[in-house]
């Protein structure tokens, strides 16, 4: 006697709800805590920045406002004259910014791409200089920087003293070694047959770097800049150390002007902090894809 065959379809398989653990609940707590203390400090300064002077005498700052104004952020942009000092800090941030990432590729080829007999000992002296406190050699760069020279059409002062092209030098020195470092370990992940092929068909070591692995580095060098340009902009101690003149100060000094010598308004500082970061926060949001993927660009490589 024949079996019938059932010709229904096959119900599918039971789906079964994933398991809530008590680490994983413990990671979702710590990491919503730790979320919440980071933006709490930014989050009370733009409140801060809305409020008059007037209410938070009268209420104190941990109170609800009486009313939300922007007259702090026109009073912080005039009094500190925000335009010229944001002038000022282009002029040092984005020459190093590009100097930095041009020599630092070019280090890194080099030690990744070729193999001579110091190539180690040249990574390791490169990445040394990020183990050196800058605080140390204070007072010897500054009188370094006093007896160098420059032509008056470079510094005013006639040496590299108070000249914009000494902060841009000091971070182009100091920069250099984790730039190197993060790039020649990405040079490494590229494979050594796309030097060849390219040797192959005529290209000199020069057209091998410009042509065919700086492309490739496009993931890095976009992280390396985000992270780059927010260091450099957002330096005071150089430039508090080699500036003497206060027109020739950075974005950082200018929320000095917001303070008198026996009175502080509180709101207008922090109006002027967020206009401050402004840039930064716009570097990374247009570069934010391009970050994201340079921090995890090692991690699918074998």
């Amino acid at each position: 006697m024949k079996s019938r065959v059932s010709l229904s379809p096959a119900s599918p398989p039971p789906v079964s709800s994933p398991r809530v653990s008590l680490p994983r609940i413990a990671l979702h707590a710590f990491l919503i805590v730790t979320c919440l203390v980071t933006l709490a400090p930014l989050v009370w300064a733009l409140y801060a920045s809305l409020r008059t002077y007037d209410d938070t005498a009268r209420n104190g700052y941990f109170s609800v406002a009486e009313s939300l104004t922007l007259d702090n952020y026109s009073n912080a942009w005039t009094q500190a004259d925000l335009p010229h000092y944001y002038l000022n800090t282009l002029l040092v941030t984005l020459p190093a910014l590009v100097l930095v990432l041009l020599f630092s590729s070019m280090v890194a080829f080099g030690v990744s791409r070729f193999s001579f007999k110091f190539n180690l000992v040249l990574l390791m002296l490169f990445t040394a200089g990020n183990l050196l406190p800058q605080q140390v050699i204070v007072t010897p760069l500054w009188r370094l920087y006093l007896l160098t020279p420059l032509p008056e059409w470079l510094s005013d002062s006639g040496v590299l003293l108070d000249s914009q092209v000494g902060l841009v030098l000091i971070h182009v020195g100091f920069q250099s070694g984790f730039c190197v470092f993060v790039l020649s370990n990405y040079m490494k992940t590229i494979p050594h047959e796309l030097s060849e092929a390219a040797r192959v068909d005529g290209a000199g070591v020069f057209r091998q770097y410009w042509q065919v692995i700086l492309p490739l580095c496009r993931p890095a060098l976009a992280a390396l800049a985000t992270l780059e340009f927010t260091w450099i902009y957002n330096d005071f101690l150089w430039a508090l150390v080699l500036i003497q003149t206060g027109d020739k100060m950075p974005i950082t000094s200018a929320l000095q002007n917001l303070k008198g010598t026996f009175f502080v308004d509180n709101n207008l500082v922090a109006a002027g902090s967020l206009l401050v970061a402004l840039p930064t926060l716009v570097v990374f949001f247009v570069l934010q894809r391009q970050f994201i993927g340079g921090l995890t660009l090692g991690s699918t490589k074998g």
